[in-house]
Formats: structure tokens, sequence, C-alpha cells
């Protein structure tokens, strides 16, 4: 299943957080809607995340540079 990022926390939120829009269809026919705030779910992060990942940690961005110190590749 593929979900739609619809909000994040800023850059300097000490605790991050992102919201996904979930249409009727897929509540109904995942686990997701039984899901509550906080509940655990594996998440896989696209190729294109990745990269950017990458394009960061050679910038010096927050964040991409603690990644590319521990040997990180994308």
């Amino acid at each position: 299943m593929s979900l739609t990022v619809t909000a994040v926390s800023p850059a300097p939120e000490p605790e991050p957080w992102f919201e996904v829009g979930l249409i009727p269809t897929t509540l109904a026919d995942t686990g997701l809607g039984a899901k509550g705030i906080g509940s655990h779910v594996n998440l896989e992060v696209d190729v294109l995340a990745k990269y950017t990942e990458r394009l960061l940690a050679f910038s010096g961005a927050r964040g991409g540079a603690a990644a590319h110190a521990k040997g990180a590749t994308a």
C-alpha cells in the first residue's frame, strides 16, 4: 500500500511526527483502521527519500552529517 504524507512536524520539534491521509477503503481492507495513535507499524522508505537523504549528507544539512559519519549509504 502507498500512503500520502499530509503533514510533518517542524525540524526543531523534540519529538518528530507525521500524519498520513487514509481513504475509507484502505481503513476497511487493511489493519490500519484498528490502529490507534502511537501504535507501532512497519514503514519502508522509497528510493527517492533515500537519494534525498544522501544528497543532504553532502550538503551538511541537519541529520545528513550524522548519516554520512555512520557510513550510511542510500
